[in-house]
């Protein structure tokens, strides 16, 4: 286990040396790594540092809101509202690879934007702080660095956000939904203590609503204990509790017919749906 107070200076002494008297810009997600990352960065050089969050409108319910609570200490925050844009290039896209890769480079064009507003000489990359920590150790260094709970106790979230959790199109409407249950679901199932709960727009299936029948969107829910993420398993989620999210998210959706739980492991499937 690492030595947390000797890692804090060691990585505050080299970032500091590494940036000097430059301006630079770290991309800042929400994430317990690029937190940390940023945390430790602007504790080397304050407001030389330009901490960017491109809100690309596939975040968790209440994610901006959230970035703008816990680090409105850092003056030099930047925060890009790029929805339409990252909605508009992602239109008729169903391809999961294919929408990855629309998703990195919308986010590179947002991001080589505020790099040259800001005269940026240095790029902070997220990896390069965190490199030899597991992910409860990170979570020490945020604990450590006064990080709010929301931010070091956080489940990792897919870098492409909600659009991993979308079968096809992204859409608002799909969005909206995935949005409303992966909320439910991550309250829900927090006392399980979950490597990672999530839930997914997988399709659309008949059911009823009130007395007429409707063709909704199918959810499933996944929740897994891991190490590492290289391989999981299902949890065991007792029968109330499950009741408890179908209820919540077809009650709180009216174009939710159907509410699914997955018990499949890794392998032989992968933690997220695409």
């Amino acid at each position: 286990m690492v030595e947390t107070e000797s890692f804090i200076e060691e990585k505050i002494t080299e970032i500091g040396d590494a940036i000097g008297d430059a301006n630079a810009v770290i991309a800042l997600s929400g994430g317990v790594d690029s937190s940390t990352a940023a945390a430790l960065a602007y504790e080397a050089v304050g407001d030389q540092l330009a901490p960017v969050y491109v809100d690309t409108g596939l975040m968790r319910k209440g994610e901006t809101e959230g970035i703008r609570e816990t680090f409105a200490y850092m003056d030099s925050l930047r925060i890009v509202d790029a929805r339409e844009r990252f909605l508009d290039e992602l239109a008729g896209i169903t391809d999961p690879e294919a929408k990855r890769h629309a998703i990195g480079e919308q986010f590179i064009r947002e991001f080589e934007t505020v790099a040259r507003e800001v005269d940026a000489d240095s790029l902070v990359q997220i990896v390069e702080p965190m490199r030899d920590l597991y992910k409860d150790e990170v979570r020490e260094v945020a604990r450590a660095l006064d990080l709010e709970e929301v931010v070091s106790e956080r489940m990792p979230f897919p870098g492409p956000g909600l659009a991993v959790r979308i079968i096809g199109e992204v859409t608002e409407e799909k969005l909206a939904v995935a949005r409303e249950a992966n909320h439910v679901v991550e309250e829900e199932l927090e006392e399980y203590d979950p490597w990672q709960a999530l839930a997914a727009v997988i399709g659309k299936a008949t059911g009823v609503k009130g007395d007429n029948r409707v063709h909704g969107w199918v959810v499933a829910v996944r929740s897994v204990e891991s190490r590492d993420g290289m391989t999981a398993r299902a949890q065991d989620i007792d029968w109330e509790t499950l009741q408890r999210i179908q209820s919540r998210v077809t009650g709180e959706n009216e174009n939710v017919a159907r509410v699914l739980y997955d018990v499949t492991h890794k392998p032989p499937a992968t933690i997220e749906y695409e």
